[in-house]
């Protein structure tokens, strides 16, 4: 390859990389930032081995500095508790790969910066609406994660997993609020994840 080709290659690297932050900048400044989201989610997953996909609703919380409660209500009730060290569910305390706990906060809590410190991002911003398709770079991610898809306008509406499986995730976020504080069971669900 000729100097002259190799420079061209590097200033339309630049050009893309250069046009790629742009563009989540524009939809960082577009997202609602404050300590806590909260509302509401309808989840769908589609197995290879199943014909039908498996369908819950609930609610979730996610407070800045403290993680991110998930809670199933419907078929059945279920609590999940995260924060970037610590899993709880009914089963007790799993672990968690540092990888996931910060993805899952990034994502509620729309730090772009963040997931792209753990993803190569190919962003779209629209005047209504945006995309981004998320592609893991750490290695236990890989195996699990496929691609990532979020859509959103000044919060985060959809996200599609993809797994390596074959498996799909599809989760809806709606009635999203964003409180002044913390309801006291809020609170003390967020003390059970206190080491």
């Amino acid at each position: 390859m000729t100097n002259f080709l190799k420079v061209l290659l590097l200033f339309i690297l630049s050009l893309s990389q250069s046009h790629a932050a742009d563009v989540l900048a524009s939809i960082t400044a577009r997202l609602v930032k404050t300590p806590i989201t909260q509302g509401y989610f309808q989840q769908e997953k589609r197995l290879k081995i199943l014909r039908k996909p498996l369908i819950s609703t609930g609610t979730f919380t996610y407070h800045q500095s403290q993680g991110v409660i998930w809670k199933t209500l419907v078929p059945m009730p279920s609590l999940l508790l995260l924060n970037d060290t610590r899993l709880l569910t009914g089963q007790g305390e799993q672990a968690v790969p540092a990888a996931f706990g910060k993805v899952f906060k990034a994502m509620l809590g729309g730090d772009l910066k963040q997931l792209s410190e753990g993803f190569d991002i190919a962003a779209e911003d629209q005047k209504t609406a945006w995309r981004l398709r998320l592609t893991p770079k750490d290695e236990l991610l890989k195996k699990i994660i496929g691609t990532m898809l979020l859509i959103g306008d000044t919060e985060l509406r959809l996200l599609e997993l993809q797994e390596t499986s074959g498996n799909l995730t599809r989760i809806q976020f709606v009635n999203i609020t964003h409180p002044d504080h913390l309801s006291t069971g809020q609170q003390a669900d967020f003390e059970r994840l206190s080491p």
